[in-house]
């Protein structure tokens, strides 16, 4: 915890423990904002970017971090029967569907891929803005990328500045003249710039997860090194002229 934190202003950061988004929590920490992190746990495979969260706003000494559980559902039959449901379904990341692997760059961008979560940053948005106006915020940071990514609607500056204008009606603060600001700093850097400038900003990559399909080996979990994920991190890397230091299976 920052002991300045009291007296910078404060903003939510969402931090899903990949590269983005730690890249962009290091770009609000550098605007000298004190910044409270918010994780998800949503039913996601990869739950291990979790733990890679908690490590990324420790390092860079966040005024706070949280971890909000959300998607678990109870669905109720026409016959009463009961099963448990995510309310993320139909996605590979949530549901028992396979990640796709070995994919082009030409493949990951022609269109949404399974991969998509339904909704996803709209709501991770709308909780962030909660906790925004809770904690008397002004600025939520967000790290999606339009550049090198896989096709997702919700990463696109369309959607953010939509949400943005959303916000600020559906808000308190808003309507009694406040603003709300949604920083999309990376979504328009390639992911070479991005580890880039989050080396020059001092980010422990080492520390970030970003692989949709991990590989566990006794108490060490891997990257898979093919799916979407893994192969843009690693091309950023390669791109950046930085050492890869992810662990791949």
């Amino acid at each position: 915890m920052a002991d300045s934190a009291s007296t910078s202003q404060p903003c939510v950061v969402l931090l899903s423990g990949g590269l983005d988004s730690a890249t962009t929590l290091a770009i609000a920490t550098r605007e000298q904002f004190a910044c409270h992190t918010l994780a998800f746990d949503y039913g996601q495979r990869h739950r291990h970017e979790l733990d890679a969260a908690a490590l990324v706003a420790r390092s860079l000494n966040v005024a706070s971090h949280r971890v909000v559980k959300i998607g678990g559902l109870t669905v109720t039959g026409p016959t009463g029967d009961q099963a448990s449901a995510s309310v993320f379904g139909g996605s590979a990341l949530t549901s028992d569907i396979a990640v796709p692997k070995d994919r082009s760059q030409h493949h990951m961008t022609s269109d949404i891929p399974v991969t998509y979560v339904p909704a996803r940053n709209l709501v991770f948005l709308a909780l962030a803005t909660a906790l925004a106006e809770s904690l008397g915020a002004s600025d939520l940071f967000i790290g999606v990328n339009a550049v090198d990514y896989s096709g997702y609607p919700d990463c696109r500056p369309e959607f953010i500045r939509s949400f943005e204008r959303t916000a600020v009606l559906a808000t308190k603060a808003g309507v009694e003249g406040g603003t709300l600001r949604v920083h999309a700093p990376l979504v328009n850097l390639s992911k070479a710039e991005i580890i880039a400038l989050g080396m020059r900003l001092g980010v422990d990559y080492a520390l970030t997860h970003s692989c949709y399909d991990p590989v566990v080996r006794g108490d060490a979990v891997l990257a898979c090194g093919r799916c979407d994920s893994c192969a843009l991190r690693r091309e950023g890397f390669i791109a950046a002229g930085v050492v890869d230091p992810t662990r791949y299976g």
